[in-house]
């Protein structure tokens, strides 16, 4: 039986030390940092209560602070992007049935809709964490940077994997969907999350919800047609940038 949408909160996890790209959450892009422009984004969704970003970087802070977003200081040791939206939720002190959205750092032209689409579902209590998936073109259906997943009749992840799936050895090949890396955790679903090491299967493909998966926690997938492209090198940046320039007004 549904219920109201509990209280909902994005958090952008945002450290400076990327290995492929140091510094990347303050890149410019239009005037502002990067961060900014996916705060700016992620806060016009109606169902987030209050958007934050979470570094270990007094740089980035300082920057937060000058543009306004508001920001938390997290420690420098955590493993990934869930361990430090976790802190943050225990810094807010937020409510064991409130629901966090792990918000990528390096998608300045996130939907918003998207975020609303991911949401929707825990007015379901027994939804624990919601992640989405769009097509993928045959040529992407290829590429191991592009995390690929099926799913039950119902929407249930089976299996997430960098390779082709499924693999079509029918006459008849299935739509190939690729993974979204937006999360949305219950807390008490996220704070077991990061307490488990990592998992076997999670290690082999370097997908950290395959964690979830192995210690039999369903991972609720939405469809949709939307994308974000997010920037992982300096030439994304550039696309990004061009992509986002500010259109001249039209002449009547």
């Amino acid at each position: 039986m549904a219920t109201p949408l509990p209280d909902c909160f994005g958090i952008i996890p945002a450290r400076f030390d990327s290995k492929r790209f140091p510094g990347k959450p303050l890149e410019d892009i239009h005037g502002k940092p990067m961060f900014w422009h996916v705060y700016d984004r992620a806060r016009r969704c109606p169902e987030l209560k209050r958007v934050y970003l979470a570094t270990d970087d007094r740089r980035i802070w300082e920057a937060a602070c000058e543009h306004k977003v508001p920001v938390l200081m997290t420690g420098s040791d955590h493993p990934s992007g869930s361990d430090r939206v976790m802190e943050a939720a225990e810094q807010l002190s937020l409510e064991t049935e409130s629901v966090v959205v792990n918000i990528q750092g390096d998608e300045p032209l996130l939907d918003p809709a998207m975020l609303s689409t991911l949401l929707t579902p825990f007015k379901e209590p027994r939804i624990q964490v919601t992640t989405l998936a769009h097509p993928l073109t045959p040529e992407d259906a290829l590429n191991p940077d592009r995390v690929k997943v099926v799913c039950s009749i119902g929407g249930r992840a089976l299996y997430f994997s960098r390779h082709r799936i499924p693999y079509p050895a029918g006459s008849h090949p299935e739509k190939i969907w690729g993974h979204i890396g937006l999360y949305a955790f219950r807390l008490t679903c996220l704070r077991k999350f990061v307490s488990w090491p990592p998992s076997p299967l999670e290690c082999t493909e370097r997908l950290e919800q395959l964690r979830l998966l192995e210690h039999g926690v369903p991972i609720r997938v939405l469809f949709t047609d939307r994308y974000s492209r997010s920037v992982d090198t300096r030439k994304d940046l550039e696309i990004i940038r061009d992509m986002m320039k500010p259109q001249p007004h039209q002449q009547d």
